[in-house]
């Protein structure tokens, strides 16, 4: 049941931008992390690699939220949920900016992603509910702008923060943002609500258990933390917990994550398909920062103005996206864009000491362009054929298996970094990082070209509709 009336058209040209400040928050925290985790790591005296903890815990945090946030819209009302998500990770950015070592900081990160779980989920869940589906891509692509335009400013911020000020005010910077976003919020978001349904509390204990243990498993991977017997034991009970909810999701009534929508082919290609680029891609914005940084020794303010041409790349694409997938589709982009995608991240291992600047930046551009191009698709594919009344089930499993694969990559990225890593002494550091994360780029990218096989289950018309009407009213103008 809608809780609210049909908003005016007023409304519904600021709803997109309301909804915008949750992306923008998002983008800019992570990426002023990003750039100052050698400086953080220095900071708490912790290797850098060890960053990967507080980046994914975040991540993590999100995947095992997320599935609860379709359940707290329809219970609660779209405002007031995405209005307490805004205030939780204001007051957890606080908090992180306050941390006296990592333990602490990855609580706050933690905390921040409760926030976020209900931030940008139930942001996307207002827009499917507002507009027409038809209208969805374009709507998309005008949404996630300010969340690239996060990048576009936050690594130069988070060098210069990081270089004059304190490592803490990356985190301070998001409190008069989200100030600002629970005033507007509060006043014009449109609030929709739908019939009650019980929670699964049991679902939701035996998933989140699940994916929290192997995310453990992976962190501290190679660490020897655990014996790999112990470790291999770990990894059984959180597959044999994940499994468990998979049964327990097909008997009852009000799963917490609704996997009959994999049913769906168009739903089961895009969420799977973005696991497992995103698995690749996941831990690209921790690598770069160690390798700008590190290897070949730029200061943060440096490696902040190299990371971002990669958000302006990928900002100008998303301008294009709808006239490109009218001439190409769906099919033929998210095939073709996947290897590119790869191909561009393979590219990365050749960057080194004396590499041109303005080489670094043609690629980062390129990059950037590609990855965006990519991931708006892959989101909007999930929605190309599904029931209106499913978008809220839909939504909340495309949003958990993207933290997830998000959460897993910066994992699997710092894994495969610190085991090429040869045994060297520590006056090799330069050495030893530029080798390892050379490497770590290299299987990255083909991991991200293995995930075309699973976009080229897609049919040539798939998608066609959507992409047609929404071109056309992008030809009529937005009203």
């Amino acid at each position: 049941m809608n809780a609210s009336p049909e908003p005016s058209e007023a409304v519904k040209r600021l709803v997109p931008w309301l909804v915008a400040v949750a992306y923008f928050m998002e983008s800019l925290d992570t990426t002023i992390l990003n750039t100052a985790v050698p400086v953080i790591a220095q900071a708490m005296n912790v290797p850098p690699l060890s960053m990967k903890a507080v980046l994914a815990s975040y991540t993590l945090s999100l995947a095992i939220f997320i599935p609860i946030s379709g359940w707290m819209a329809d219970r609660f009302g779209t405002r007031r949920v995405f209005a307490g998500a805004i205030g939780l990770f204001t007051l957890a950015s606080l908090l992180a900016g306050f941390s006296q070592n990592i333990y602490m900081l990855i609580a706050c990160r933690i905390l921040q992603g409760c926030g976020g779980a209900m931030m940008v989920p139930v942001g996307r869940l207002t827009l499917v509910r507002t507009f027409d589906r038809t209208e969805f891509i374009r709507v998309l692509s005008l949404v996630t702008i300010p969340g690239w335009a996060g990048p576009v400013i936050g690594p130069t911020i988070g060098g210069f923060m990081v270089a004059h000020l304190h490592w803490s005010f990356i985190f301070f910077v998001n409190v008069p943002i989200g100030i600002l976003g629970l005033i507007l919020v509060a006043r014009y978001l449109p609030d929709y609500r739908e019939a009650r349904r019980p929670p699964d509390i049991f679902g939701f204990v035996l998933f989140g258990a699940g994916i929290a243990l192997m995310s453990y498993v992976l962190e501290i991977f190679g660490e020897h933390v655990l014996t790999p017997s112990q470790s291999l034991a770990a990894l059984a009970v959180s597959v044999a917990l994940i499994l468990a909810y998979g049964y327990h999701s097909m008997r009852t009534r009000w799963p917490l994550l609704e996997l009959s929508l994999f049913r769906i082919r168009t739903f089961r290609i895009s969420v799977s398909g973005s696991f497992f680029t995103r698995l690749g891609v996941g831990g690209v914005p921790f690598l770069l920062p160690l390798l700008y940084q590190i290897p070949l020794g730029f200061t943060p303010m440096q490696s902040g103005l190299l990371i971002m041409p990669q958000a302006i790349g990928g900002i100008l694409a998303k301008l294009a996206l709808s006239r490109i997938l009218d001439k190409l589709g769906y099919r033929n982009m998210l095939t073709s864009n996947t290897i590119i995608l790869g191909a561009l991240l393979m590219l990365f291992a050749t960057v080194g000491p004396q590499t041109p600047v303005w080489l670094i930046v043609l690629q980062a551009s390129l990059y950037g362009a590609f990855s965006s191009l990519q991931y708006t698709t892959m989101n909007s594919m999930a929605y190309a054929d599904m029931d209106p009344h499913k978008t809220s089930s839909a939504g909340s499993i495309a949003s958990t298996a993207q933290e997830l694969s998000i959460s897993f990559g910066i994992a699997v990225a710092g894994l495969i970094t610190a085991f090429f890593i040869p045994e060297h002494p520590p006056s090799h550091m330069k050495e030893m990082m530029g080798f390892g994360l050379h490497e770590a780029f290299i299987v990255l990218g083909i991991m991200t070209i293995l995930s075309t096989f699973i976009f080229g289950g897609l049919k040539r018309e798939d998608g066609e509709r959507v992409v047609h009407r929404s071109q056309v009213r992008m030809n009529r103008g937005y009203r």
